[in-house]
């Protein structure tokens, strides 16, 4: 049986009463309780999760603070054997919804961890759900809901999305507001993507608002505000996306980045998924990245793709420019599954490797274990590559490093903003690009499909340098 609480705002009741008793313990100030409040109203979570995510208090002090003030005693989940059988009183979105898991049941007592043991609200719901009698014991936010999907196995996969007929397709039929099942969330999602794919939209995100999740497609040109997911189902949306991507759905106060794959017709598309923190709760960006394509169906000419073919054969910089959306990375891998010599080292480096190509090294940048591009590019040396492919950079530093590897005999491929020529011309006056500039041997400025312009070193020493 399922059971929702109508409140969809989060109040944890035992620190709202015990919060001064922090501040008259010396564990917190008066000035951090007023800030963590304020937090906790704009990311709508409770007011203790907070003060452990911004490392106010430590979590393990802080379940030893309830434990002695509620005379509840707290339970370290990371180290507890739960009682299995106890999942079937409670279902997942019931458990994720009130932020609850079940431990063990003795004759018809179950013995529930909560984040907030003094909302004698939820404990009177979780009673009727359960039909037993609710002893809670104290754990924190982050841990319950770590476990909560854990123990509940809860997996996301996005089922294989068909584009025919979807004229005037709408993401919203889909959408009802009392269904908080993991399905419909499921169908909620993929129903998004198949407008977003179907309207040739390659960049939308996700942010919280009063009303619940705003879903916003991004053109080159606009934004487009398509609809809200209700606050109801809000949790449960960004849980489910995240775990389709591989991120952890109980890490909230650091960025994440992660990767979806699913087929649409008979493609494969992969999507970069950047989760990123706010003071009104995560904001989510997907990007979709479409298959290589051949580059004979890119409305190049035979002599243009020539000039490509041999700028990977001499050292220097192949330069991809663009406005954004317009399709660089895109190119570029269409480059590199079309025209790579066969006799040549090739190694990639990349925040998300969109699609695996063949005979090409690719690799992956890692945040989370110091593997950035700043020591990547120390080390991608010893590999004795002849041909790189940088997304992008970023620093002073980085473009002078990405200079000197074309004195050492490297055919280096890298992207570029710009919105058109007089803004590329624009960018490259500043001294720093001096050096830059005189290693260009090839430049490919991708103003739309069906437009691709492909200037060689002697073009380029002509009429844009």
């Amino acid at each position: 049986m399922d059971l929702l609480n109508e409140n969809n705002s989060i109040d944890n009741k035992t620190l709202d009463k015990l919060k001064y008793d922090l501040v008259r313990d010396g564990l917190v100030t008066y000035d951090d309780i007023e800030h963590a409040s304020e937090l906790a109203i704009a990311q709508n979570t409770n007011i203790g999760q907070v003060l452990i995510n911004t490392n106010m208090i430590k979590e393990e002090v802080l379940m030893s603070f309830l434990e002695e003030k509620l005379h509840t005693p707290s339970v370290d989940l990371e180290n507890y054997a739960i009682d299995k059988k106890c999942l079937n009183f409670v279902s997942y979105k019931d458990a994720l919804h009130f932020k609850i898991l079940p431990l063990f049941i003795i004759e018809d007592t179950l013995t529930i961890a909560m984040a907030d043991p003094m909302d004698l609200f939820s404990i009177d719901k979780i009673m009727h759900i359960t039909n037993k009698n609710i002893d809670p014991v104290i754990a924190s936010e982050k841990s319950i809901l770590k476990k909560i999907n854990e123990y509940y196995e809860v997996k996301s996969h996005v089922e294989d999305i068909n584009i025919d007929n979807t004229q005037n397709y709408n993401w919203k039929d889909e959408l009802h507001n009392d269904d908080l099942s993991q399905e419909h969330i499921k169908v909620l999602f993929r129903a998004i993507l198949k407008q977003a794919i179907s309207t040739d939209i390659h960049e939308l995100y996700f942010e919280n608002t009063q009303e619940g999740l705003s879903v916003n497609f991004k053109k080159p040109d606009k934004i487009i505000q398509t609809g809200t997911i209700p606050s109801l189902l809000t949790n449960s949306f960004i849980q489910t996306l995240k775990l389709g991507a591989n991120l952890d759905p109980n890490v909230f106060e650091i960025p994440q980045l992660g990767k979806l794959n699913f087929h649409v017709d008979n493609s494969e598309l992969t999507a970069s998924v950047s989760a990123f923190p706010t003071i009104n709760g995560e904001r989510i960006s997907i990007k979709i990245y479409h298959p290589p394509m051949n580059l004979d169906d890119m409305n190049i000419p035979a002599e243009k793709i020539e000039i490509i073919k041999q700028a990977l054969n001499k050292p220097g910089v192949m330069l991809f420019c663009g406005a954004s959306l317009s399709g660089k990375t895109h190119l570029i891998y269409s480059v590199l599954s079309n025209l790579i010599p066969k006799d040549k080292n090739v190694m990639t480096l990349e925040s998300i490797a969109k699609y695996r190509l063949k005979n090409v090294s690719q690799c992956e940048l890692n945040e989370n274990i110091g593997f950035n591009l700043d020591k990547a590019m120390r080390f991608i040396e010893f590999q004795s590559p002849d041909i790189i492919y940088f997304e992008g950079i970023t620093t002073k530093e980085g473009l002078d490093f990405f200079t000197s590897l074309t004195l050492k005999n490297k055919a280096l491929l890298t992207e570029f903003l710009a919105e058109n020529m007089d803004d590329l011309r624009r960018k490259f006056e500043y001294s720093e690009f001096t050096m830059f500039k005189s290693t260009i041997s090839c430049l490919i400025f991708i103003h739309n499909k069906k437009s691709i312009e492909v200037f060689d070193k002697n073009e380029l020493d002509k009429y844009l340098f």
